[in-house]
Formats: structure tokens, sequence, C-alpha cells
């Protein structure tokens, strides 16, 4: 505390000794607040000591003829301004605080592009709700667990665009993906390698040390005009890591319903073979999911894969309060010794 802020009325106000403030403190010195029981059950001894060891006279008076006056209680009264002087000191010593700790965190930070599938074939239903949906739950999942990481969203199908550039705006890039639907892009087919090119163009200017693409498809490449294998050469000549998940079964599947409200089922097959030689040039890895579990089992393994190391600045402010109660002490030490320095302490003992 500074001396200079606190006036005199403010050292010498009970709001020092309110039991809401005494709890509220931080005491840097605990031990020197056990002395204050200990002062205590000493000067209590040494009463009871002073009284068995006076020596009393055999006077015969009958009990009226005792009188007792206010003024015996004086006697106590120095030793009661020398207890409260020692208890203040104890008080002092034990250093009352307040600290006010303030950490900051903070991390160098990956870019991260999703790159998802929404052609017609993620409505099949092996997944639940479908494909699509499982994708955009993973998704959102994946982003709760990020710090200042800069993440964006493309999506494609027959044409591929940029839904969302990298961003920290979470909420944004959140309500982009709930937006997602089979209806943004028109053009039907799976243009994976357009996906690549255009995730690559959005990372490309990126000055981050680490630059990480997922990108999610259950198709072929059957549209767009660049090879999937050239975008991710050119995604690996800017030192992007690429991450690729197959989602789906092979086989018959469940595909809506048919004019009668039966399940209709479809035969689908899935091209690993382009999907692991994209995830070997860009230095990550291949994975295969065929149900929701697997799929969030794979985005966590990213996300542990892909954290960046999370710094923190801790800044402590410590206010010390143990002035006041110094101040208390001594003013009940000068006033101990005016009553035993003056003739005060022979009025009292009369």
């Amino acid at each position: 505390m500074d001396k200079n802020q606190e006036s005199i009325s403010d050292w010498f106000s009970l709001k020092w000794f309110y039991w809401s403030r005494l709890t509220s403190y931080d005491w840097q010195e605990e031990i020197w607040l056990w002395c204050i029981p200990t002062i205590l059950i000493i000067f209590l001894i040494r009463s009871l000591i002073a009284r068995m060891s006076n020596r009393k006279l055999g006077i015969a008076l009958f009990p009226r003829d005792f009188s007792q006056d206010w003024t015996t209680y004086l006697r106590f009264i120095p030793p009661l301004f020398i207890g409260l002087a020692l208890i203040f000191l104890f008080v002092a010593l034990a250093r009352p605080q307040k600290s006010d700790e303030k950490v900051e965190q903070w991390t160098e930070g990956i870019d991260i592009m999703i790159t998802m599938d929404i052609s017609e074939s993620m409505k099949i239903e092996d997944f639940r709700p479908n494909r699509l949906e499982a994708a955009k739950n993973v998704a959102r999942d994946f982003i709760n667990g990020r710090f200042q990481d800069r993440i964006g969203l493309v999506v494609f199908s027959g044409e591929a665009y940029s839904r969302c550039p990298l961003t920290t705006d979470y909420d944004l890039l959140r309500s982009y993906i709930n937006e997602i639907d089979f209806d943004l892009i028109q053009k039907g087919g799976t243009a994976i390698g357009s996906a690549l090119a255009v995730s690559t163009n959005r990372m490309r200017e990126s000055e981050s040390k680490s630059k990480v693409m997922i990108l999610l498809s259950d198709g072929d490449n059957n549209a767009g005009n660049i090879d999937p294998v050239t975008a991710a050469k050119l995604a690996q000549a800017y030192d992007i890591k690429i991450y690729t998940i197959a989602i789906g079964k092979e086989g018959r599947v469940p595909f809506g319903q048919d004019f009668f409200g039966r399940t209709r089922y479809i035969d689908n097959s899935l091209d690993e073979t382009t999907l692991r030689e994209i995830a070997k040039l860009g230095n990550g890895n291949f994975y295969r999911v065929d149900n929701n579990e697997a799929l969030s089992q794979v985005f966590s393994e990213i996300d542990q894969l892909e954290k960046a190391e999370i710094k923190e600045s801790r800044y402590k402010d410590v206010t010390d309060f143990y002035y006041p109660y110094l101040m208390w002490s001594m003013v009940s030490m000068l006033i101990w010794l005016l009553f035993k320095s003056t003739f005060l302490t022979n009025a009292i003992k009369d």
C-alpha cells in the first residue's frame, strides 16, 4: 500500500477489523497469526498465577461492607493495551496482502484449411444422419478445441470455392459451417484437384510456420480442370501439410427413400489410391472412416498432432495492507506507556 495514498482517518478506521476484510487477505507470513492465541494464553496464565499468589489477609467484614466500584476495573487497562499492541504487531508482521493476477496466453498459431466435399454422394446415410452432417459436426468440434489458430473453409463438388478465408473469428466460421448445404454449388461431380488448388491459393501467402490442409471426401475425382496429384505437388511447394480423410463405406449403402417410403440402397465405391497419394505428397496422413465415431477419432488425432505450444505470461500486482495495523500497534503501545510512566498508573492501582 502506498502510505501517501491513505489519510490518518483511513489508517484508524474500524474497517480494517471487519471480518470480511480480514478473510479477504492473502497472508504472506501466516505463521505470525499463530502468535496471537499464544499471547492470549500467556496473559490468561499470568493472570491466574498472579491471582493465586496474592497474599490474602483475614479481615472480619460483613458482605454489606464490601462495595464494588467501577474504578476497580481500571487496573485491566494497561495489560489490555499492551496485549492489543502485540496483536496488531503480529497482524502487521503476517503481511496481509491482496493480489491481482493477470494471465496472458498466446501461441504462434497454425493455419488450417478445412476442405469439405459437398457432392451429392455426401447425402448417403451410412453416417448419422448423413455423411455431410457428420462431417459438419466434427468440424465444429475441431474448431472448439483450437486456440488462436487461423482456420478457413473450402467446399467443393463439381467446382470448388472458398467459403471462409483464414480467420480466428470462430463464431463466424461456425456460422459458415452451419450454412453448408448441397445447394451451394450447382455443378455436380467431385473436383478434388480444384479443391486442393483453391485451398492452396488461400494459404500460399501465409507466413505461419505450420500450414495444414484437411481434405475430406467420399468420391473419385471426376470433375474440375486440374489433376489432384498435380494440385498436391503445388501444395507441397508451399510447405502445406495435407491430411486426407476418405469417408464412407463401400458396397451397398442407404440413400434416401423411394416413392413408397422404403429405404433405397445404392452401390458406393471410393478411390483410396488418389487420396493416399495426396497425403503422401503433403507429408500428412491418410485416414479411412466408415462411421461417426471413427470420424470423430480422426479429427481428435489431427487436433493433437497439430497443436501449437501455448505460452503464457503471469502478471501479479500485490498490494500490502500491513501499515494500518502497524499504526494501531504503535498507538496502543503509546497508550500503554502513558499508563505505565505517569501518575495514571498510581491512580489505577489505588
